[in-house]
């Protein structure tokens, strides 16, 4: 039976990486996974149609971009009219919006197809994105996905930080970046650092 799924945790966890192995795994047994990445993050996009999903490690494969606004339910209705899809991966899931996560719940409950849905739970200031919230709050599997703060800990938070390393206390919610402009540290590091500014 389909499911809505959610996987989170902090930033460089390794969320891409898992997304592209279950896309391999599908295509191995000969099925068709549908992957999608919001066009927002455009840091290895090369066309207006495509988008690319990589990870840190260099894996990577090609996606259809979505917009703020795209219809998630019709994208995927249409493309599984074209071909039969086995499921449909979305990378950096907290930047969809409240409506395309419940068009998201449709293509489960209507077309039976199983979504996978892979993110960050909260912002650089602790904030829980529209997409991640209502993915919390609606999909029937949450998965977290862990990783470490440089003492050993879970790391839960994400810090962003400016050109000269130094913590970013308020800003736009969405600031595309790697690990030039973002650390994951657990909560206990986060705020020291925050309080200190100074990366702790």
């Amino acid at each position: 039976m389909a499911s809505l799924y959610f996987y989170y945790s902090a930033m460089n966890a390794g969320k891409t990486t898992t997304l592209l192995q279950a896309a391999y795994n599908y295509r191995e047994r000969g099925m068709k996974p549908l992957l999608l990445a919001p066009r927002l993050d455009n840091r290895f996009a090369d066309t207006s149609e495509q988008a690319w999903i990589a990870s840190r490690i260099g894996l990577q494969s090609p996606a259809t971009a979505f917009e703020p606004d795209s219809d998630l339910f019709a994208l995927v209705q249409t493309a599984h009219i074209k071909e039969t899809l086995a499921c449909i991966l979305i990378d950096e899931a907290q930047f969809l919006s409240r409506e395309q996560v419940w068009q998201l719940s449709d293509v489960v409950d209507q077309l039976g197809i199983a979504v996978l849905c892979y993110g960050l739970r909260t912002d650089a200031f602790g904030e829980p994105f529209p997409g991640s919230q209502t993915l919390l709050a609606i999909a029937d599997h949450l998965l977290e996905i862990k990783t470490v703060c440089h003492c050993g800990r879970k790391a839960t938070m994400v810090l962003r930080i400016d050109e000269q390393g130094l913590p970013v206390r308020a800003g736009d919610q969405v600031a595309i970046g790697g690990n030039d402009r973002y650390v994951s540290l657990c909560r206990r590091h986060y705020k020291a650092s925050l309080q200190e500014g100074t990366l702790v």
